[in-house]
């Protein structure tokens, strides 16, 4: 089950592989948040694209994150080139980085293992996906700050699975969420929006199709806030906008649902939103970037 590690695939394309120049690069970002906080973050949204497009837009939610607070690190990202029906787990130990090798917590493996509702993908799926290996650079350098002790990461590939599985995996992930150690990492961008993305939803009445774009996003993002996970389902399903991550964040939302059962209370706040493109006409394309951050309430 556990044999290797998985390789930095995308580094010297989606984002530089060169040490001291993504130290740097990552250092100015988180800079820049400036006072825009919501931490110590119990789970953060951040987008996956190349990092010239929306690496500012991540440093939002990074900065969120206390590294002393965080033991073990949940990374969720949407499969963007294999049909699952489920979630998977990497054959790896550890994953590169060019800035550290990040260790995979074999025990937590092993007990989603033992709940018949993860499989193992291969380690060259693995590999081809992008949407958890452009979060490990970041969770690389947020967490190098860490002065208690070492950290794990467990990295899940989530399928293109139903909201009724969302809410099974949400149950199954909870118990790890409720916990003041860890911190979930959900990668997902936002609207794919032009004719090569199939996805040409235009509400004139907002003004430029980028304004359509952007009120469209907010109202999803309303609902991920209002930590709502059957109203950003119904939502998805009137609007077919294409967040990629959209299980990812289903999942998530449904673990915070069986929390606030118990004592535990969250709350959410989008940090951040961007566009790679202005869209003004049916030609244009563009991909939109949020970065969010959800607490847990101390006060309950």
């Amino acid at each position: 089950m556990f044999r290797t590690s998985r390789a930095a695939t995308h580094a010297g394309s989606w984002y530089t592989e060169k040490e001291n120049e993504l130290r740097n690069q990552l250092d100015g970002w988180l800079q820049l948040v400036g006072n825009a906080t919501h931490s110590p973050a119990r789970a953060i949204i951040a987008p996956h694209a190349g990092y010239r497009y929306s690496g500012s837009t991540a440093a939002f939610a990074y900065k969120q994150i206390d590294p002393d607070r965080v033991r073990k690190i949940f990374i969720l990202g949407p499969s963007h080139h294999v049909f699952l029906e489920g979630c998977a787990l990497s054959p790896a130990t550890t994953y590169k980085t060019p800035l550290m090798d990040l260790t995979i917590d074999k025990e937590i493996y092993d007990e989603l293992y033992k709940t018949g509702l993860f499989e193992e993908m291969s380690l060259g799926t693995d590999e081809d996906e992008h949407s958890i290996e452009m979060q490990l650079p970041y969770i690389a350098k947020v967490m190098e700050r860490k002065t208690n002790g070492p950290f794990t990461i467990i990295p899940i590939m989530v399928g293109a699975i139903s909201t009724e599985k969302e809410a099974i995996y949400g149950r199954a992930l909870a118990k790890y969420l409720g916990r003041e150690d860890v911190c979930f990492v959900v990668s997902s961008d936002f609207c794919h929006w032009g004719s090569r993305f199939r996805y040409q939803h235009y509400d004139e009445a907002q003004g430029d199709i980028w304004e359509s774009i952007s009120k469209l996003d907010h109202d999803g993002m309303k609902l991920i806030e209002d930590l709502s996970p059957t109203s950003f389902a119904s939502y998805l399903k009137s609007t077919g906008n294409t967040i990629c991550g959209r299980h990812p964040i289903g999942v998530l939302l449904n673990s915070i649902a069986t929390l606030q059962q118990s004592p535990i209370r969250f709350n959410c706040e989008f940090l951040r939103y961007a566009q790679s493109n202005r869209v003004t006409s049916r030609q244009d394309s563009s991909v939109s970037y949020a970065s969010a951050a959800f607490l847990v309430d101390d006060k309950n």
